[in-house]
């Protein structure tokens, strides 16, 4: 599941943010189980051809953030704890809708027309 961390270049985003984000991603959205183990750090830099000293800030904030924990000598594993996880979904959660509503809004799109949309959707989620 790691192997599909991938790094852009040429992002305005830090690498390490980029792999921060997409390993929270694994962790929130359960591809990533608490107990597995996160690849060395010279193995992710490695396969990423990013210096190692990167992948170590990101496990670093990682561990201090309560998603892995970093042991010396055994590696980096997923933490089981709940709630830096539950919060990170909402976070995410609440970006993507902010995200949302802010692009209608640019499109011109009116806030009822936006709700009813989003109302529709839910509906025809629920009848699935």
């Amino acid at each position: 599941m790691f192997d599909k961390i991938e790094v852009n270049f040429h992002s305005k985003e830090p690498l390490y943010y980029q792999i921060e984000e997409q390993i929270k991603f694994l962790i929130t959205s359960g591809q990533a189980k608490p107990g597995d183990q996160l690849p060395t750090v010279r193995d992710l830099a490695d396969a990423l051809e990013i210096n190692f000293n990167t992948i170590a800030r990101v496990y670093r904030r990682l561990d201090q953030q309560g998603f892995v924990s970093s042991q010396r000598g055994r590696g980096c594993y997923v933490l089981d704890r709940e709630t830096p996880i539950e919060q990170e979904r909402q976070q995410q959660f609440e970006q993507m809708a902010e995200s949302f509503v802010r692009q209608s809004l640019d499109l011109g799109i009116d806030k009822e027309s936006i709700r009813s949309e989003v109302l529709r959707l839910l509906k025809e989620t629920n009848e699935k």
